[in-house]
Parts: structure tokens; C-alpha cells; sequence
């Protein structure tokens, strides 16, 4: 996919592109030429809609931005744009790409893709953000995506899959603090971010199944970060099966007792993170539930460990890498 301008090259022809004209001759009362009268009402739109869409404020609330959706295989992308005048598309605001790792009924009208401006002092929205101080909506992308599929439209999927919010509205930096946030539908965000990398933003997670994602600035102290990470793997392991809780519970523990020493042992702190990956997909299918279907039917419960690992694995390189 290509990050295009807004005005398409050539639609203003060079024998009408003039010198500015003396103001004092006649010459400075001729008109516009056809091509330029037709394009600075675009170029004025657009200046406004990104104004109003990614404006402080009730304005920017709520605002449906058009998506397009390609699906093949396990894999599909989503391209969000501005809304523009009708037949020529405005700018793209952010691609979302979605890998699977073995996906069935993938197609554009099966993911359930949509995407709207929200503001930045929503206080419904504000709620639902895991520190009302700390975690923030960047004002130049107060945008939020929703993946829902249909109930009946057959998408299913075993494992974990790969998301990432690509967009160029947001500038990348080394330990930046821009996260990826995960929530259901109407409920709380938590981080998901395995992987912020440039060009400009790419914000990556992994998932066991979906609902709606915001790219936010988050301040808060690593270590909470990680201890709320901790507590969230903790929760999904209290649902497994009896006989296969201990296993899990050992190699968090031993997550812990690493980051809690006076030095910090990073290394072993790491291993035992990747350990609880690799055992939810060992495990998984025979002894743990592995498989997302559209009908909700099913709980992905290694899909969601594999998802919660990689995130807990992102901030325990970035307490070590960047400190908290």
C-alpha cells in the first residue's frame, strides 16, 4: 500500500503554473485557470476536515472514517482514510494489517472492520482508559478501529495472530511511549504492544481473538505496566483446566522473583516469559483451548496467553532497555 498525497500528481498542468503577477498591471485581475479553480476547493476541503476530524475537542468526536478491506489467505489489511468529496478519496490516516496463523472464512465482510474519529475528552472514552492521567490519546490520532466480525460470518482462527497499526500521522522515537491498547466492545483498555517500530509508527500486538484498538501515550511507571501485564496472565491461567494451572503459575512466579532482585535479572526475567509462550502453544488443542470462531463459541485461551506474553515480553525489554 502507498501513502499518497491528497492531490493527484499532474492536476494542475505546468503551462498554468505562473509567476505571481504585478498587482499593478491588468494582467492581475485575470482568473484562475480551469485546472487550479478545480483544485484548491479540494485542497481547502481537506485542510478543514483535518482540522474538524483530528481537532481538539466535541468536534472531533465520533466522526465514521472510511475503511477498505482486502482479505487472502491469513492475512488481511484495512486502509482508513479521511473522508473526502465524493469520488476522489481523501488522505490515508492508517493502514491495519492482521495475520493468522491458521485462519478459515477470512474475507473483508467476515473481519468486521470500522474505524471513527473520538475525542479527546469523551469522558465515557476517558473511562475506559487504564489511568485517566497517564494514558493519553495523541492528539494528532484520536482514532479508534473496531475488528467485529459476525456472529455469522464464519471467520474462525486456532493460535494467536499479529495486528499492527501503521500510520504516518504519528512520529516515531527510540523508547517512544506510544502503545498499542486493546478492549471489548464498551470495555476497558489494556496494552497489548509487542513491538513500536518506525515508519513512521507501526504499533504491533499480538491477539487470541479481538475487539477495538486505540494508539495511546502511556506514562505510567514500567514496573505497573508490567505487574498489571503479570496479573492479567495470572487471570487467564485461573481459567484453565485444574491440572495445567501450576506449570504456568511456576513460570510467572519466576518471572517475578527475577525483576524483584536489586539487580534486576533480565535474562532469566525473559526466559521465563518465553517459557509461558511456549508451553500455551505446546499445550495447546490437546490440553488447552486454542481456537476463536465468530459464533463466540469457543475460548482461545492459548491464543490469549501466546498474546499475553508478548506483551509482557515488550516491557520487560523496555524496563532493561530504557528503564521505568
Amino acid at each position: 500500500m502507498r501513502h499518497t498525497d491528497s492531490i493527484p500528481t499532474g492536476s494542475i498542468p505546468a503551462r498554468s503554473i505562473r509567476a505571481a503577477p504585478d498587482p499593478t498591471t491588468p494582467a492581475a485581475t485575470e482568473p484562475l485557470p480551469c485546472a487550479a479553480r478545480r483544485v484548491l476547493p479540494r485542497l481547502a476541503a481537506w485542510v478543514a476536515a483535518a482540522g474538524l476530524l483530528f481537532g481538539s475537542g466535541a468536534a472531533a468526536a465520533q466522526i465514521p472514517l472510511p475503511v477498505t478491506v482486502a482479505a487472502t489467505g491469513n492475512h488481511a489489511e484495512a486502509t482508513v482514510r479521511l473522508p473526502f468529496l465524493p469520488g476522489w478519496p481523501g488522505p490515508v490516516v492508517a493502514e491495519l494489517l492482521l495475520d493468522f496463523e491458521d485462519a478459515s472464512g477470512l474475507s473483508p465482510a467476515a473481519l468486521g472492520v470500522s474505524a471513527k474519529t473520538v475525542s479527546l475528552y469523551d469522558p465515557n472514552l476517558i473511562a475506559r482508559l487504564p489511568d485517566t492521567d497517564l494514558t493519553t490519546l495523541p492528539a494528532s490520532l484520536p482514532m479508534l478501529v473496531t475488528v467485529q466480525p459476525p456472529l455469522s460470518g464464519g471467520l474462525q482462527f486456532k493460535g494467536s495472530g499479529r495486528v499492527e497499526i501503521h500510520t504516518h500521522w504519528l512520529p516515531y522515537a527510540a523508547g517512544t511511549r506510544l502503545r498499542l491498547f486493546k478492549a471489548p466492545l464498551g470495555g476497558a483498555f489494556y496494552d497489548v504492544t509487542d513491538e513500536i517500530a518506525a515508519g513512521s509508527v507501526r504499533a504491533r500486538g499480538t491477539y487470541g481473538g479481538f475487539s477495538q484498538f486505540l494508539i495511546l501515550a502511556d506514562a505510567r511507571p514500567t514496573p505497573l505496566v508490567i505487574a498489571s501485564k503479570l496479573q492479567r496472565l495470572r487471570d487467564r491461567v485461573d481459567l484453565l483446566p485444574a491440572a495445567e494451572q501450576p506449570g504456568f503459575d511456576a513460570l510467572l512466579d519466576d518471572v517475578e522473583t527475577a525483576l524483584a532482585l536489586a539487580t534486576p535479572d533480565y535474562a532469566a526475567a525473559l526466559a521465563a516469559v518465553d517459557a509461558v509462550r511456549t508451553r500455551a502453544q505446546t499445550r495447546a488443542g490437546t490440553y488447552i483451548d486454542n481456537e476463536w470462531r465468530a459464533t463466540r463459541t469457543h475460548r482461545n485461551d492459548a491464543g490469549e496467553l501466546a498474546a499475553g506474553a508478548a506483551t509482557l515480553r515488550f516491557s520487560v525489554a523496555y524496563l532493561r532497555d530504557y528503564g521505568p
